[in-house]
């Protein structure tokens, strides 16, 4: 009865640590869009590079400033964002780390961390 259990099991999806090939700005506003939308709308300002050499991209919160430049309250309440590139099968996926929510990154190409470019 063991046996047949273990035969029944769906094997996990390989999932590996990716980073973006090729980065283009459609690659760019795919990106951006799935992050704002982990964020529940709130706009992202990326570096063009983000994600194009690591896997791990985080987010700080935008702190006010007073008009001389000094932020409003000294402290910093809110923890950064985490995200994680991954390449599942053939699609490049961002997991919002905090919610596990997952995005699919439509026309976006990554490599697994490793593989040379």
């Amino acid at each position: 009865m063991l046996m047949l259990a273990d035969c029944r099991t769906v094997p996990a999806r390989s999932e590996v640590p990716a980073f973006i090939v090729d980065a283009t700005p459609e690659s760019r506003t795919a990106l951006a869009t799935a992050v704002s939308e982990a964020l529940n709308g709130a706009p992202a300002k990326l570096a063009a590079d983000a994600l194009t050499k690591t896997d791990v991209l985080i987010i700080e919160r935008e702190h006010p400033l007073d008009p001389a430049g000094h932020p409003l309250d000294g402290r910093e309440r809110e923890m950064p964002e985490h995200f994680q590139l991954v390449k599942s099968g053939d699609q490049c996926v961002l997991v919002h780390q905090r919610t596990e929510r997952r995005f699919p990154l439509a026309g976006v190409a990554c490599s697994a961390l490793g593989e040379s470019r």
